[in-house]
């Protein structure tokens, strides 16, 4: 015997049904912290020992409730939300993907599920897309430098305006009194953002270092640690992947297939899976 848990993810509460082997047993309105997911641990550990819940992602609200439930021992699926909605259509003729449909199908073995990277791996990502973060929120910097310099009729001999030579240009500037308050400003962020990306490549290369599967990627032309750690972070698991045909196709680059009769022909790639993964 068991007890099956549906979990339905938003931001602030959470939705779970309880069911066993003869149907539904409780089900629990629940808030989306550490605390709220004790309530739904000791519920469903007082029904059964033998818990196994599917948890539906919502944005990154599932991950605390997650690892909640994977650290208390339980045995947990994380929902594909597309593929499991066209399940419960099919089976048990539900277009709605709650909490009772969840456990419906978890009870059937018909769950359809997403990968779950490694916490490990949760961090690295969290980092990249920091970084990642960082690099965009240095471009608007220097790109409203650039208008200030436009606005001003000023232009500039070096090929680049933000390496040495050019930062001690522009700090040398004297503009009117209120866009040299904002160039000095943007100056001073553009230095802290500097340092901030500088100390998330230092993080990001230590890591490879220490993981060999970094390293090996490394021995390829062009891919540098920063590369390296996308795609292991990104991908995960390789092995998870029945085919490279099948990695292709997860990465988004794969031809669109079109076919009516006899008539055959691809398209453009099909742009699907991680962007990250597939810009490297």
């Amino acid at each position: 015997m068991a007890v099956y848990v549906g979990i339905d993810i938003h931001k602030r509460f959470c939705q779970a049904a309880l069911m066993n082997e003869n149907g539904l047993i409780r089900e629990l309105r629940f808030e989306n912290t550490l605390q709220g997911a004790s309530c739904l641990v000791n519920l469903a550990r007082s029904i059964d020992t033998h818990v196994k819940a599917v948890v539906e992602p919502s944005a990154n609200y599932w991950i605390k409730i997650y690892d909640k439930l994977e650290d208390e021992g339980f045995e947990v699926k994380l929902s594909n939300p597309s593929r499991t909605k066209a399940i419960a259509e099919a089976r048990l003729k539900m277009d709605k993907q709650d909490a009772k449909t969840l456990a419906y199908l978890l009870r059937g073995d018909l769950v359809a599920e997403s990968y779950v990277p490694t916490k490990k791996n949760r961090e690295r990502r969290t980092l990249i897309r920091h970084r990642a973060n960082l690099m965009k929120m240095r471009v608007e910097v220097k790109n409203r430098i650039h208008t200030l310099l436009d606005k001003h009729d000023l232009t500039y001999e070096y090929t680049d305006l933000f390496g040495k030579e050019g930062l001690e240009w522009l700090r040398s500037l004297s503009l009117s009194t209120t866009d040299d308050h904002i160039l000095k400003s943007n100056l001073q962020i553009l230095g802290t953002l500097n340092e901030q990306i500088r100390d998330a490549d230092i993080q990001i290369a230590k890591d490879a270092v220490n993981e060999e599967q970094a390293k090996l990627l490394m021995t390829m032309p062009g891919v540098d640690y920063y590369a390296s750690m996308i795609l292991l972070s990104e991908i995960g698991e390789v092995k998870r992947f029945a085919s490279p045909e099948k990695l292709v196709s997860w990465v988004g680059l794969a031809p669109q297939v079109h076919q009516s009769g006899e008539t055959h022909w691809t398209g453009h790639i099909t742009r699907k899976g991680s962007k990250r993964a597939r810009w490297i």
